[in-house]
């Protein structure tokens, strides 16, 4: 969540008043940083797909049966199953991206050790096709070889794409899906312990449509889109989802029980 809160942070427009700028590519280095880190993109999906999936899950055990220890249960099963899921999934893959990610640095290591002009020479041009001129380049190229792994280290970034420093955190990453679907299954769930039938439903599906608005609309505005824009999207994503869920659970729980 650190990820995501962070850049939510940034995206709203935080400035220090005594180097706005400086603050400014501060915050886009570190937006940039949590991306590749997983973690931001983990609490996005996870916080998204707790609320579509409990909501809709709910919502289509409700039009079965609106008994609220039934529904309590499925949502808590849900929550609990989803979340873990999503750490599972996402530590996997974390794990294997930043495995891949070493991978290449350690075989960029060998490459340099075993012809560093050839090393060099790609680097240089790398650093001309970005604007800066030849001499300007030969001679920053000359001076990083001389220590290969300050030369790993403004290879991976320049030709690579990869920093080295933020390769990524598997256990953050996983801790971060499993928190984020966690605070997003509970939204639709919560009523359901307060109130039972119809005043269930509707309190359910109100909550989620709230907190699509505002999960959506924070996504606009990080990504730097309309906020409105993605607030509305999002909500009809989870009231699709969840009316058709409805209606399924609405005509299996009166046809076959």
């Amino acid at each position: 969540m650190r990820g995501l809160l962070e850049a939510l942070r940034s995206a709203v427009g935080e400035r220090s008043a005594e180097a706005p700028a400086t603050q400014a590519a501060g915050e886009r280095r570190r937006r940039a940083a949590d991306v590749q880190s997983g973690e931001a993109r983990a609490a996005v999906l996870g916080v998204n797909d707790g609320l579509v999936t409990n909501t809709s899950l709910i919502l289509g055990v409700a039009g079965a049966t609106a008994a609220p220890d039934v529904v309590q249960l499925a949502g808590l099963a849900s929550l609990v199953a989803g979340a873990g899921s999503m750490a599972i999934g996402e530590w996997v893959s974390m794990c294997a991206q930043v495995e891949l990610l070493e991978r290449l640095l350690t075989e960029e290591r060998a490459a340099i050790a075993a012809d560093p002009e050839r090393e060099r020479t790609i680097l240089r041009n790398a650093m001309q096709r970005a604007g800066f001129d030849e001499p300007t380049c030969v001679c920053a190229t000359e001076g990083l070889f001389r220590d290969p792994d300050r030369a790993v280290r403004v290879y991976a970034r320049a030709v690579l794409g990869v920093n080295p420093d933020e390769l990524g955190s598997p256990w953050r990453s996983a801790i971060s899906s499993l928190v984020a679907f966690s605070l997003g299954a509970v939204a639709p769930l919560a009523p359901w312990f307060f109130a039972a039938g119809d005043a269930a439903i509707a309190a359910s599906l109100g909550v989620a449509a709230v907190a699509a608005l505002v999960i959506g609309g924070l996504l606009g505005q990080l990504t730097g889109g309309q906020w409105l824009r993605g607030a509305v999207r999002q909500l009809v994503f989870v009231v699709a989802a969840a009316g058709v869920t409805f209606v399924v659970g609405k005509f299996f729980g009166t046809t076959v029980f």
